[in-house]
């Protein structure tokens, strides 16, 4: 079975992004992060993949875009998360 492949956009000191990523641990969830503190390039790089949205964090499993800290709070509180991050 193929493993689950999840991506974070995030700022260092982002509130938004250290929660979300907290949800993603306490979860066991493994993730590649991409910090683009200042990074204006790889920003637009990451509001290509993401729609237009320049907000961060912005989170993708399996290179489907997922929104950001309050979509995937959503998600688990619909209980769909876990669903995307089988065997992440």
């Amino acid at each position: 079975m193929k493993s689950t492949k999840v991506e974070i956009y995030t700022w260092t000191y982002c509130p938004f992004c250290i929660r979300a990523k907290a949800l993603l641990k306490k979860k066991g969830v493994k993730f590649a992060e991409y910090c683009i503190d200042g990074d204006n390039k790889a920003r637009t790089k990451m509001a290509q993949r993401a729609s237009g949205r320049t907000s961060l964090p912005q989170i993708f499993i399996n290179d489907e875009h997922i929104g950001g800290c309050d979509d995937i709070y959503a998600l688990e509180s619909q209980g769909k998360l876990d669903q995307l991050i089988v065997d992440s």
